[in-house]
């Protein structure tokens, strides 16, 4: 047996690793927990409606992996992870990405809109010293 089929044997035995009760309980009350504190952070006006569906489509995807690992090792077999916390990590990280990314456009976007208002307000109080001023 050469290094590569040893390698696969090894990718294959973790991937079909038994899964661990306990692990799925913990998911599920994460899944469940997150959900309220989302439903209740809208609830209080904290989180904005807008971003809602997102945190909500978050809680729903923890709570779909969290009944069916399979999935999750059907995706872990695609990208070619060893394990389904490699996966799950893998996938954090790139929804972490795309909120970064998001915050970044927001950022952006607030920033020309806070040059273009205090353009306004230049204009605006030069305009009044205008009209003040004796001339």
């Amino acid at each position: 047996m050469n290094e590569q089929e040893r390698l696969a044997d090894l990718r294959s035995l973790m991937l079909a690793a038994p899964d661990s009760a306990s692990v799925q309980l913990v998911a599920l009350l994460f899944a469940g927990t997150l959900m309220g504190i989302v439903l209740w952070l809208v609830r209080r006006r904290t989180l904005r409606a807008e971003y809602t569906p997102i945190w909500m489509g978050v809680a729903l995807a923890i709570l779909i992996a969290s009944l069916d690992l399979d999935m999750l090792r059907l995706v872990a077999q695609a990208i070619g992870a060893w394990s389904i916390s490699s996966t799950l990590f893998f996938l954090g990280e790139l929804f972490l990405l795309g909120i970064c990314l998001n915050y970044a456009v927001r950022i952006s976007q607030a920033g020309a809109k806070i040059t273009e208002l205090a353009q306004e307000v230049a204009l605006l109080r030069r305009r009044l010293d205008e009209v003040d001023s004796p001339s």
